[in-house]
């Protein structure tokens, strides 16, 4: 409801920005289980352009909160090419600010691609320069990035205009016969990798796997010498984990559900006690906290995802499982699955999606602090009865709201330009990794329609100032 001091525009404005933030949660520009890449980069393309143009402080601001690279990248690159459009240069400070902190928090190989496509687009002013030699100047070891980002590094080298002179990696960049031998240690190993095939060993497993392919290693061989300078990702990627309980939480429950049945039955205790250590460290101080938690978890058929985003809902909704048994108080927490399935390590995607009647198990009995539901949406056994539960529930059964109820949906609607909405009653939030899921059920609140734009704003102004702590002004 509106306050006096509110518009309409001001609650269209809200809704705007949510279904905006909605989206860079959610959307990485890659096909889903209901439409194809080139659908979602559309209507991302449509909401990037539309959030800019109408509401671009707010715009840069969504830089601070828990979008992913994919759509924090679009939002950096779309900032520099639009610089005219930043309000004088009160406004391109304040986006610098916010656009080098979220380039410090960034992949490196996220942002050496994100220095391409600015060379592609030929955005060179002043401000793109100074960020990219800034954002160069900050890197532990330039060295290091020429032979591993190596086309990133000569892009970002080349369009800063940065002095080479006196750089090694210069040299190693732009004239790579000028010299016999390097210094660094890196380079030199880069080297000598052409044709010694021991030096590939001294190089990071990305850059090593080239150089072991083109000297016909046998990949067991390979893998066995090269695994002290594996990450902990690229042993889990290459399935040499050793340590499974050090392992994010969401990426372990995409590895755990990558597994036959019968290994996962087979170390069950394995699994199951690296998947709690997962949840409690992201619930940290929180864990128990959340007092008696009833949880809708979406295993139907749709939540297998697409051929690039394998099992990516379902491994959101088991992370999202393991996370609220640790957020709840001990022994109040209870898991309810589309598919009926009582035990959460075996479970698959298939099947239709009764929301509606999970939702009725989820409420019965003693009423939860809080409602969770974490699915795509697409309640279809039978279609809409979920979205008339809630409604029911919330107008008539809880309108004091004793219950805290949030719907949380893994999946991109790129028709909708939004994640998929069960009812209006019960706020809905995009979510990527079940590691964010306190954070999205905090900006949920907002969209329940009890809050407006003055509220989002102060909300999004605290999450920019501790973004911002250590940023130079």
């Amino acid at each position: 409801m509106t306050t006096p001091t509110e518009t309409i525009s001001d609650l269209i404005a809200a809704e705007d920005l949510l279904l905006f933030v909605n989206a860079a949660v959610t959307a990485t520009g890659q096909g889903e289980f209901r439409s194809s890449a080139g659908e979602q980069r559309l209507s991302l393309a449509f909401l990037h352009e539309y959030v800019r143009v109408n509401y671009r402080p707010v715009y840069a601001a969504a830089l601070a909160l828990d979008i992913n690279d994919h759509n924090a990248s679009t939002i950096v690159e779309q900032l520099l090419r639009t610089a005219d459009d930043a309000g004088g240069p009160a406004g391109k400070r304040a986006e610098g600010r916010l656009i080098a902190a979220r380039l410090a928090r960034m992949p490196p190989q996220r942002v050496y691609r994100l220095f391409r496509a600015l060379r592609a687009a030929k955005v060179n002013n002043r401000r793109t320069r100074a960020i990219v030699r800034d954002w160069l100047a900050g890197r532990a070891d330039l060295g290091h990035d020429a032979g591993k980002y190596r086309a990133g590094r000569k892009t970002g080298a080349r369009h800063a205009h940065l002095p080479l002179a006196a750089a090694e990696w210069g040299d190693f960049l732009f004239a790579p016969g000028r010299r016999v031998r390097y210094e660094h240690p890196y380079l030199d190993a880069y080297r000598r990798a052409h044709y010694e095939q021991g030096a590939l060993y001294e190089l990071p497993f990305t850059v090593a796997e080239g150089f072991a392919a083109k000297h016909g290693v046998p990949r067991d061989v390979f893998l066995e010498r090269i695994a002290p300078r594996m990450t902990r990702l690229e042993r889990l990627r290459t399935e040499r984990a050793s340590d499974l309980t050090v392992m994010p939480l969401t990426r372990l429950a995409l590895y755990v559900l990558s597994l036959p049945f019968g290994e996962r039955t087979e170390r069950r205790a394995e699994l199951t006690a690296a998947l709690r250590a997962a949840a409690l460290r992201v619930a940290g101080p929180y864990a128990g906290t959340w007092g008696r938690v009833a949880a809708v978890l979406d295993d139907s058929y749709s939540a297998s995802g697409s051929s690039v985003k394998r099992r990516r809902p379902l491994a959101v909704a088991l992370g999202c499982h393991f996370l609220l048994d640790a957020l709840a108080a001990p022994g109040a927490y209870a898991a309810h699955w589309t598919s009926g399935a009582t035990d959460p390590l075996l479970v698959r995607p298939w099947g239709p999606t009764p929301l509606g009647a999970r939702i009725l198990d989820a409420l019965e009995g003693p009423a939860p602090d809080r409602l969770v539901i974490v699915s795509d949406g697409w309640d279809n056994a039978p279609p809409g009865l979920a979205g008339e539960v809630l409604r029911v529930w919330r107008t008539r059964l809880d309108p004091g709201r004793r219950t805290s109820a949030v719907h949380v949906n893994p999946v991109y609607d790129a028709a909708g330009l939004d994640v998929r909405r069960l009812t209006p009653g019960v706020p809905t939030a995009g979510i990527r990794d079940a590691e964010d899921l306190a954070a999205l059920v905090e900006i949920a609140q907002f969209a329940e329609g009890r809050t407006g734009l003055a509220e989002l704003r102060a909300y999004l102004d605290r999450r920019v100032e501790l973004f911002l702590q250590g940023v130079p002004r």
